[in-house]
């Protein structure tokens, strides 16, 4: 029988380590996302770490913007961007402040509030498709840019939080390079993800974008 996932929100001193160790321990947890026309939950199956400025794969690699700002911390918080003019996608601030570094929720498990999801996700072909990949997760729980700086660690007060869940074992952990993560950036095995799970995205590697004129 599987263990009940515990329900302790996750304090800001879990955030506040290296985004390495805060990254793969993120396997397993559980984050909730509160809104007005009701609750979802999602067991995290799979993240990438992004280690700021010393990060050539990170938005912060050339230092602090307004877009990246939420990113230099504190940590405990949320980092909403908007990409390609499409979608948004969700990371989790952690390490000392201002010292840029954030995990991007690639993909999970619904475990409460399917229904309300599934009216969100209308092109889901099964409930594994919910939430595999950042932008079908951040559209699945309504995620945009209002959120943006959202502290992760105010407990039932705030639209985001994290609880403890049920952690991995290293032994059910792989890691493999970031999706669609180009240059010097690319050598990084920083993608975690929790082995055979059936939600977890497919791999692709960087291809550069074609220019319009």
């Amino acid at each position: 029988m599987a263990p009940t996932p515990d329900r302790t929100p996750l304090t800001r001193a879990f955030f506040d380590r290296p985004v390495l160790d805060v990254a793969p321990d993120l396997l397993g947890r559980t984050l909730v996302r509160r809104a007005p026309e009701g609750s979802v939950e999602l067991r995290i199956t799979e993240v990438e770490a992004y280690d700021g400025e010393r990060d050539p794969g990170s938005h912060a690699f050339r230092g602090r913007t307004a877009r990246n700002a939420s990113m230099f911390g504190p940590p405990g918080h949320a980092y909403v961007y908007f990409i390609y003019g499409m979608w948004f996608s969700l990371n989790l601030v952690c390490g000392p402040e201002h010292r840029a570094s954030g995990v991007l929720l690639r993909a999970g498990e619904i475990t409460a509030g399917a229904d309300l999801v599934r009216t969100r996700r209308l092109s889901a072909r099964s409930d594994s498709e919910l939430a595999k990949g950042p932008a079908r997760l951040a559209t699945g729980l309504d995620i945009t840019r209002a959120l943006d700086g959202t502290d992760l660690c105010t407990g039932q007060d705030s639209p985001l939080s994290v609880l403890h869940g049920t952690p991995t074992t290293p032994d059910q952990r792989q890691s493999g390079p970031r999706t669609g993560v180009g240059g010097e950036g690319a050598v990084h095995p920083w993608r975690f993800w929790i082995a055979g799970d059936p939600t977890v995205s497919p791999y692709r590697a960087h291809k550069p974008r074609r220019r319009t004129t």
